[in-house]
């Protein structure tokens, strides 16, 4: 019976302390602040003024909060989480690039995922995301279709804070 709770014990520390050692292993976790000097973007006047990115850890994926100002002064607050298995995801909040309100990603391989937007069910988005083998580095590029039909590209380049 001793063995048992020793064993149950030493058991209980284990995954309790494995748990956030797990969620940091995945590259992606972490804030990222945009490198405005290393992005660009198409139109131009697309740029936001600031934007940050949290990444946290989330059951069996992560969720993805942006917070910021576009270019036109309005606020980007916005949010999702995905299991990184190529299932639609609601997107809340305000300025969320093309006015998607669902997003559908997959990980292609640990520093990397694509992704797909939606808008009332039209693909306006899509994105690959990878992060620098040390880590520090995330870089998105994406193309699209603002809500007013026009062309949008831009790749941004994040640096982990």
């Amino acid at each position: 019976m001793k063995r048992l709770l020793v064993f149950a014990t030493g058991l209980t520390l284990f995954l309790v302390s494995a748990g956030p050692l797990l969620a940091q292993s995945d590259p992606l976790v972490g804030t990222w602040k945009i490198n405005f000097a290393k992005s660009k973007f198409s139109p131009a006047s697309t740029a936001p003024k600031s934007d940050t990115l949290t990444i946290q850890a989330q059951g069996a994926g992560v969720k993805i909060s942006a917070d910021g100002v576009n270019a036109d002064g309005s606020r980007i607050a916005t949010s999702y989480t995905t299991n990184f298995d190529g299932k639609e995801s609601p997107i809340s909040g305000p300025g969320f690039p093309n006015g998607a309100d669902t997003i559908a990603v997959k990980r292609v391989d640990a520093n990397t995922s694509t992704a797909i937007g939606k808008r009332a069910g039209k693909v306006v988005y899509t994105r690959r995301m990878v992060v620098s083998k040390d880590g520090k580095v995330l870089t998105i590029t994406a193309k699209g279709t603002d809500q007013q039909g026009q062309p949008t590209s831009s790749t941004t380049v994040w640096d982990k804070q």
